[in-house]
This record gives C-alpha cells, structure tokens and sequence, in this order.
C-alpha cells in the first residue's frame, strides 16, 4: 500500500516538472510565428513603399504633362482671341460699328462718350432703285426725290436722329413710293448707326416683308441678323446669319453674313 502511493506521488511529481517544458515549447512556438508575421509584414510594407514611390513618380509626371498641356491651352486661347478681336475690328469697319462693345477697360480719367456706328460704306454712293414697268413714273417722282435726298443727305452727313425723323416722314408722304424700300433700308441704319437696334431691326423686318425680291433684301436680312446680335440674341443671330449665307450665296451680303458667323463661333469658344 505504501509502496502504490509512493509511485502515485513520483508519477505526479514527474508530471509537474514536465508542465513547464510544454509551456516554453509552446510560447517559443509563438515567438517564431510572431518573428514569420513580423518579417512577412516588412515585406508587404516594403512592397507598399515601392508602390508609393511608383505612384508619386507618376503623380509628378502627370503634373508636368497637365501644365504644358495647360500652357498650350493658354497660348491657343490666347491666339483665339486675338483672331477673334482682329475679325470683329476689321468686321466692325464693314458694318459700321455693329457689334456690341467689348467690356471696357478700367480707367481713373473719365471717357468720352462713345462716337454712335457709321452706317455702311455704300451708303455714300447709293444707286437710284431700279424701276420697273413704264419708264414715265420716273417723272412723277420728283418730289418724291427731293424728299428722299434730303433724308438721304443727312444719313451721309451722320446725323442720324435727323435722318431718321426726315425718313419717317418720307414713309408717311410716300409709303408706297419708287424709292420707299430705300427709304425702309435707311431708316434702319439710321436707328442701327445710333444702336438703337430693335427698332433697327424692326424696319428691316418690314422692309423684307413688303419688298422681298428688292435688291436691298439681301442687306436687310443680314442687318437683322447683325440688330440681333446687337441685342445680345445671338444664336437668334446665328440662325438667321445662316439664312443668309444660304439664301443669298456669293453676294456682298453672304461674305459679310460668314465673316460675323465666324466671329461669333470664335468668341463661343473663348468664353
């Protein structure tokens, strides 16, 4: 009996000095993993730098190709708007001053008021209209010339409210006259040369209306694209431009109709 609780006692003992030496296996076990993880993270991390380092290489890169494409951005632009500008100066001395003021330049002194648009060039050497039918009813206009001159004459001269008040009352004395589409036509410019553009536009209007295969047709279909444009309506503009470039292809007053088409698709693209 003594001897079995002896052996009990050995084989206890035996196990309690063996608990240890388990335990440190284990925890060395731990420690080597924990070494694996640690040393499969640097690798991970080190990959991940490199990662960074390829991706802040082409962050520079891109940055330099952004600004010379922004650079040649600013350089087109540039040259845009200096075509645009040389077009509507050179477009601006054919029409008489008739696109809309470009936004004034900030000044200390104070300006002049600005000289009202010159009416076209051929308003300066106007062709008697054609009259069709009995060559006779030329003798019965000879009042009607004298008042038509007059009107005329102070057009020329640039006085313009004058001219516009002196074609009006041509219209009321002769409203259906040889020379009362002219008269039409130049009452327009006279309000077109003063800005006055709607109601510029107003008298080409009627001038097409009434007189549709007149020789001024053609100018007072684009003199309403132009009073258009003047009032700020410019796809209105745009549209009826076309109309005229199409209606009336190879005149005077198509080349002018592409010329301000032009000029407006330039200054689209530069705002």
């Amino acid at each position: 009996m003594r001897i079995g609780i002896k052996l009990m006692l050995v084989v206890a003992a035996a196990l309690v000095a063996a608990a240890p030496a388990h335990a440190q296996r284990q925890s060395l076990a731990d420690r080597v993993g924990a070494l694996e993880q640690q040393m499969y993270n640097n690798s991970a991390n080190q990959d991940l730098l490199n990662q960074i380092n390829q991706l802040r290489q082409q962050v520079t890169s891109l940055q330099s190709t952004l600004e010379q494409i922004q650079h040649e951005n600013a350089q087109l632009k540039q040259t845009s708007q200096d075509q645009y500008l040389d077009l509507d100066s050179r477009l601006n001395r054919l029409e008489g001053g008739a696109a809309p003021a470009l936004p004034p330049v900030p000044a200390t002194t104070s300006k002049a008021p600005a000289a009202p648009a010159q009416p076209t060039a051929a308003a300066t050497s106007e062709r008697p209209p054609s009259v069709h039918g009995d060559p006779g009813s030329l003798a019965a206009t000879g009042d009607e010339r004298t008042s038509y001159n007059v009107a005329f004459d102070a057009l020329k001269a640039g006085k313009y409210d004058d001219s516009a008040q002196l074609f009006l009352s041509f219209l009321e004395l002769y409203p259906n006259g040889v020379y009362t589409p002219n008269a039409l036509y130049w009452l327009g410019e006279s309000y077109y040369a003063t800005r006055n553009f709607p109601m510029a536009e107003s008298q080409f209007r009627e001038l097409i209306s009434r007189y549709p295969t007149h020789d001024k047709a053609s100018g007072g279909l684009l003199k309403v694209g132009l009073s258009l444009y003047g009032e700020g309506k410019v796809d209105q503009a745009q549209q009826t431009l076309e109309t005229v470039v199409a209606q009336y292809p190879g005149s005077d007053a198509a080349r002018t109709a592409q010329d301000r088409l032009q000029s407006i698709r330039l200054g689209k693209q530069i705002r």
